[in-house]
């Protein structure tokens, strides 16, 4: 097959990717009971979803994120319409947990409004909110860019989505990972490993595709075993009251949580590169 019979056919996959991304949006919004009166007061923003309705909105935003893993808000929708099982999974794993318990029972939240970063600033160098206000400067992120859940129809289950999103960038921190594409797999497979969720297992499939060569033998050969097997062995990464434990130096963290540091340090440079 010639080279631009090969850029033809990827073109025309892209633009059918799209087409049924667009058609899954509009059939969803055209559904009957697809409108404000859904809302049953679980929770604030909670929209109720149909399984039909939640099929549609998994596939679109499945599409959607395949073509642009950046599109935070496509690849939260798919978490939340496939993660119901894995989420039983990780509350029961809180509840039984006497720190995972408090965190559940208090429900606290990690914002900029509820971090204090002129303290954490203060702290010495690797402690563990030293080194993750590092982690924001370094990357150039915000917790505040985590969406608030919409489509999870029982309201402690939709908590702990919340706190998975949340707890997403201290598990950077603690893993050693940084934002580019490489890191982000990385994390994606610890976390397939850590929560059963059918969306980081999703990611943690598919991103390796866009990987070049030389960073696919990086994953293959030492980041994706080493990720793999501490997400299988470590502590439950929801039932840690992180709030508590800036003080905390990283490496007693990482001991504590049965985490290994990681094999090869990956740079902060080059955020998107492939």
């Amino acid at each position: 097959m010639s080279l631009c019979a090969v850029k033809g056919f990827q073109r025309l996959r892209q633009r059918q990717c799209v087409l049924i991304s667009k058609v899954c949006v509009h059939q969803l919004h055209s559904s009957p009971g697809f409108t404000d009166s859904c809302y049953d007061g679980l929770y604030p923003g909670h929209i109720q979803t149909t399984p039909i309705q939640k099929a549609l909105l998994a596939v679109g935003s499945g599409v959607a994120a395949l073509q642009n893993p950046y599109r935070h808000d496509m690849v939260a929708v798919l978490g939340e319409t496939t993660g119901h099982l894995a989420l039983i999974n990780l509350r029961d794993r809180m509840k039984n947990d006497p720190e995972g318990y408090t965190i559940l029972t208090e429900r606290p939240r990690i914002r900029l409004s509820t971090l204090d970063l002129s303290r954490m600033a203060s702290l010495p160098d690797g402690s563990f909110g030293r080194e993750y206000l590092r982690f924001l400067e370094d990357n150039h992120v915000t917790p505040d860019s985590r969406a608030d859940v919409k489509f999870v129809d029982n309201e402690e289950l939709a908590y702990v989505m919340q706190r998975y999103r949340e707890v997403h960038d201290l598990l950077h921190t603690l893993l050693g990972m940084p934002t580019n594409m490489l890191g982000e797999v990385a994390v994606k497979w610890f976390e397939a490993a850590q929560t059963g969720l059918p969306m980081c297992a999703l990611g943690a499939v598919l991103g390796p595709l866009r990987l070049n060569s030389s960073r696919l033998q990086s994953l293959f050969t030492s980041l994706g075993p080493w990720a793999l097997q501490n997400g299988r062995r470590s502590r439950c990464i929801l039932s840690i009251f992180y709030e508590r434990r800036w003080e905390q130096n990283l490496e007693d963290l990482r001991q504590e949580l049965n985490i290994e540091p990681p094999p090869v340090i990956l740079s902060a440079a080059n955020k998107r590169s492939t």
